[in-house]
């Protein structure tokens, strides 16, 4: 469930090359999947090249969009567009079965407040998202990266945080979750590490429930083997 080289700065936030937060594994996508994907990403999928991505054009007048990074098979995010048809959800994945998967929900369901893209999101959110274009982004379960070795390989850093702040409007969230306790820990310290958002459970504080986002069967099945989640939950200041 986890995350070309673009121009020297975007935003005010300065560009290097930095570490991916994912390695591709993939294996050998089912029929439908490799079906799903051929038929069906035009439809929902978008090339992004260098562009700057309209919220508008994408989802209507003033509609929020939501940017999601790594959501995996997509069971979370085809249930909070449902919930929230004023908003727009932008679905970034790099893994092509997640997105296989997700497109099949979308058609079944005719979901069509959801736009997918196959990339790295860190590239998306320099590149292709504008300042202050976001009411919220959210990351859940993302890859931990245990072994001390790959914690630079970690998605939430602060660079990254700052990308976010960018990226988000004023009022926005950021929303985030794990079943890693030691990266929970990690998460609270690097955000809270920015003045550019507030803890909107209180200082140091780790959310006291899921909030909006909802239960997946990859969450039940940890939970059933005694493992714990944390949220954190963040809004941009001004």
């Amino acid at each position: 469930m986890h995350t070309g080289d673009a121009p020297a700065h975007v935003g005010s936030v300065a560009h290097h090359r930095s570490v991916r937060s994912f390695v591709r594994r993939e294996g050998r996508l089912t029929r439908g999947q490799a079906r799903n994907l051929e038929q069906l990403f035009a439809h929902y999928g978008l090339e992004c090249a260098d562009e700057r991505l309209d919220a508008q054009a994408l989802f209507g007048p003033q509609t929020a969009m939501i940017l999601e990074i790594g959501f995996g098979n997509g069971e979370a995010l085809a249930e909070l567009a449902l919930r929230h048809p004023q908003r727009g959800y932008l679905g970034v994945e790099v893994y092509r079965a997640g997105l296989g998967r997700l497109l099949c929900e979308l058609e079944r369901q005719d979901i069509r407040n959801v736009r997918l893209v196959c990339a790295d999101a860190v590239e998306v959110m320099r590149c292709n998202i504008a300042d202050s274009a976001l009411a919220g982004i959210q990351v859940f379960f993302p890859d931990p990266w245990p072994k001390r070795r790959h914690h630079k390989r970690r998605l939430i850093q602060p660079d990254w945080v700052a990308l976010a702040a960018c990226r988000l409007a004023v009022g926005g969230f950021l929303h985030l979750a794990t079943d890693w306790q030691e990266y929970a820990e990690h998460m609270l310290e690097v955000v809270e590490g920015s003045a550019q958002f507030t803890n909107a459970a209180g200082p140091g504080q780790f959310a006291p429930g899921p909030g909006e986002r909802p239960s997946t069967r990859f969450e039940r099945r940890g939970r059933n083997k005694g493992h714990c989640v944390w949220d954190l939950t963040f809004l941009k200041r001004r």
